[in-house]
């Protein structure tokens, strides 16, 4: 992954249906060692990041880091897949295909940078 601040935990995981869940527990457990407070918005982020990874892409592997980068933390999730998470339109109708869109309500910032070698980094900036 690049660096982009400092890291405070970093996790890598075999991306299946377990992932999130794993991925959810790991993170709150860093956040309870570093004193970083509520982990709720942490945890709903990692959790949707994570769930794209095992839904949407091949990647074999997610790894998550969480950065502390000009005074707020930053969840990356990173993974073997080139393509990007698209926010969908609102669809009363459709069983899935919200929780990008409710994730971009709880975040200051997300997006997605490529990785040189192929995969790519998404990213969410908490207001912590």
């Amino acid at each position: 992954m690049i660096d982009t601040g400092t890291e405070v935990g970093a996790i890598s995981l075999k991306s299946s249906a377990r992932a999130p869940g794993k991925a959810r527990k790991w993170l709150g457990g860093v956040f309870r060692e570093q004193k970083l407070g509520s982990d709720y918005v942490g945890r709903a982020v990692v959790t949707e990041l994570v769930t794209n990874v095992y839904k949407h892409t091949d990647s074999e592997l997610v790894s998550v880091r969480l950065l502390l980068e000009d005074g707020h933390l930053v969840v990356e999730v990173e993974d073997g897949s080139d393509g990007v998470p698209v926010v969908r339109d609102e669809d009363d109708t459709a069983e899935s295909g919200r929780g990008l869109l409710m994730m971009s309500l709880l975040v200051q910032d997300w997006g997605v940078r490529a990785l040189g070698n192929g995969g790519k980094v998404t990213w969410a900036r908490l207001g912590v």
